[in-house]
Order: C-alpha cells, then structure tokens, then sequence
C-alpha cells in the first residue's frame, strides 16, 4: 500500500473519515503534540498486534516524529499479516511544518 501525505491524511480526517491513525512515537512525545492518535510505542507494538487483529484488513496510517519508526511499524504489521497498512510521511515534523502545532 501507498505511504500517505499529511495533507492526504488531515483532508481525510477533516472529513471526517473513520481511519485508523497510530502513533508509535514514546508517551512523552505524545503528550507534547498529538493528532488524536492511539498511542502505541514502537517497542510495545509485537505485543499489541493481538489486540488490533480485528482490523488486518483495514486501512491502518502510522506515524511517528519524522517517519523512520513509523515506516519500522509498517514493515513489522505488513510481516504479520496486515495488508493495509500506510506511513505517514514525513510525520509530525512534516504535520506541524504544514499546519502549525
């Protein structure tokens, strides 16, 4: 599947789409700025793809600062099994570089 933009993705949020966006940035990160996304870390990720089995094959956009760990997560769920699965680019540095924070 095709990485998504950060227009793509706030265009698509904006409209009010049902996407799920996960955030695999550290809590302190998170807590500094965050688009509403369900923050599951990079390094806790393995442990909590049980939980997000139910959406395999929904679309799933990933993201974290810059888009280094986020494309690692993309990688690690596309290996288990999840076809849809999309890295924002550029992340939250190209977020708030686009639309302030």
């Amino acid at each position: 599947m095709a990485d998504i933009t950060v227009n793509e993705l706030k265009e698509r949020l904006d409209a009010g789409e049902k996407i799920i966006v996960i955030d695999v940035r550290q809590p302190e990160e998170y807590a500094d700025f965050n688009i509403g996304a369900k923050l599951i870390p990079l390094g806790a990720l393995g442990a909590a793809l049980d939980d997000l089995d139910d959406y395999k094959d929904q679309e799933i956009v990933v993201h974290c600062r810059s888009g280094a760990r986020s494309e690692a997560a993309k990688q690690m769920m596309m290996a288990q099994g999840y076809r849809n699965v999309r890295n924002l680019l550029g992340g939250m540095v190209a977020w708030v570089q686009t639309f302030g924070a």
